[in-house]
């Protein structure tokens, strides 16, 4: 990352942290949960992390507009920083699809 994560905004800074547990949250719903419920016969799994993966992603969804109004991220890196949550790994990348300069 050629700036540090500490010269960000707050706001960035937030989005930046809340992105990662999302994409956290999203690993374990996807490659613990899922195959809990389907081949251990756990439902609860999927019940427990799908519901904070969901309060998450909606976290990340207000980190993300607040980093546009208050902080001046672009609505195109806010757009990218929200495509990048609809998939797995993503929202690892945040960094350097949003947060390098260019």
């Amino acid at each position: 990352m050629s700036e540090s994560v500490n010269s960000l905004p707050k706001a960035q800074r937030e989005m930046r942290t809340v992105g990662i547990w999302e994409g956290v949250s999203f690993l374990l719903l996807l490659f613990v949960a899922m195959p809990l419920k389907y081949y251990a016969g756990f439902p609860k799994a999927v019940s427990v992390v799908g519901m904070i993966h969901g309060v998450l992603v909606i976290v990340f969804l207000y980190t993300i507009v607040n980093s546009i109004q208050s902080s001046g991220l672009s609505i195109r890196k806010g757009l990218i920083a929200f495509l990048a949550s609809l998939l797995p790994f993503g929202t690892f990348f945040l960094d350097k699809l949003v947060f390098e300069k260019k």
